[in-house]
């Protein structure tokens, strides 16, 4: 019980009515134990959402930002406006999805999740353990054409940062708010993000139900006792949702078996830890995430990029040549990367949205 004196303001004055069931009412939310601190449930998830859009005279920018009292660096929104736009040209019209990782500024706190009681990464399996120095970019870009644009089309991206590697489960949510987003902004974002800060934390071992936009999420969360082969959904409390759930089988799994069918050999580089550069056309992300699923319940130690452009902010610590490459694994869709690491890195170059193999060094 939290103690709690109320006393007579300065000159003895009372306090208004509205003032005293605000503050009775907060310190009822404590002892109950409802999060005190603004966007703490929405936290748990996510760190924030950001809108990127093509501005003629500045190029890429971020347009917002939300929670807007989120603190991010010039440098974390440089990278943010940079990973969230397609690297190479594409003349495709319509919606693409894809992933990044961006290292976090020096000296940012990075908040409870990482103190003694960081319950959640001690229950979670290595590879969906919270990221301590980097953040997850989830991206929904849309380019159509616009006369009402003086370039000539709608660019605009949607991009949801978190520490949590659930890229099955945020490209689902994505799926779900982006198109919904494009036509009506900012109060659809806000409505959104409400709902996301009304979701129970992620716990490991437990099945949750997530609603938003009138739809209910539901899934579990991995635990790191659960056996290997086990079923990656179970069914929960009996609950009589309205709607009904729609049942993500799991968070954060990829389809592993084009993966392994389009790039043998590739594995056992990345296994080893070697520096690889994987260019693909398509979605060069779901090759590495596919990858980190493969070698579960081991982590995969060194550092790597789903999605990495030149714009990058270790774009020059990986190209010196003064040193050895660092052992990182890139993923990138730019063929400019093919001269550029030809000498220190592996390279595997793909077609589409497969993985074909076409060049491999």
């Amino acid at each position: 019980m939290i103690p709690f004196i109320l006393g007579s303001p300065p000159g003895g004055q009372t306090l208004p009515e509205e003032c005293l069931k605000c503050v009775f009412s907060s310190v009822e939310g404590l002892c109950a134990g409802e999060p005190c601190v603004p966007w703490a449930r929405f936290s748990d998830w996510l760190e924030c959402v950001c809108v990127v859009t093509f501005d003629l005279e500045l190029g890429q920018a971020i347009e917002l930002v939300y929670p807007h009292d989120v603190k991010l660096t010039e440098k974390e929104k440089t990278s943010i406006c940079y990973l969230s736009f397609p690297d190479s040209y594409s003349g495709c019209l319509g919606d693409t999805q894809f992933s990044f990782r961006l290292r976090q500024s020096v000296g940012r706190v990075s908040g409870s999740w990482f103190g003694e009681e960081d319950k959640y990464n001690r229950d979670a399996p290595l590879i969906l353990q919270k990221e301590l120095a980097h953040f997850y970019g989830y991206v929904y870009f849309r380019q159509v054409k616009d006369v009402s644009v003086k370039r000539g089309y709608f660019q605009k991206s949607l991009v949801l940062v978190s520490r949590l590697p659930y890229v099955q489960l945020f490209q689902s949510l994505l799926q779900s708010i982006a198109p919904e987003y494009f036509e009506k902004l900012e109060p659809c974002l806000e409505a959104v993000c409400n709902e996301i800060d009304q979701w129970p934390p992620p716990v490991p071992g437990q099945t949750l139900n997530l609603p938003v936009m009138g739809i209910v999420m539901q899934v579990r969360i991995p635990s790191k006792d659960d056996k290997p082969g086990g079923s990656p959904t179970r069914q929960g409390q009996k609950e009589n949702l309205l709607p009904a759930p729609t049942v993500l089988p799991t968070i954060h799994e990829l389809d592993l078996f084009n993966t392994y069918e389009c790039v043998p050999g590739v594995h056992i580089h990345l296994a080893l830890c070697k520096a690889v550069v994987i260019i693909a056309y398509g979605k060069i992300y779901w090759f590495l995430f596919c990858f980190f699923s493969s070698i579960s319940p081991l982590k995969y130690c060194c550092d790597f990029r789903p999605y990495f452009t030149i714009h990058d902010s270790e774009f020059k610590e990986y190209t010196t040549r003064t040193q050895a490459p660092p052992n990182v694994i890139l993923g990138v869709t730019n063929p400019f990367f093919i001269k550029t690491f030809q000498k220190t890195k592996i390279i595997l170059c793909g077609l589409n949205d497969s993985f074909s193999l076409q060049h491999y060094t």
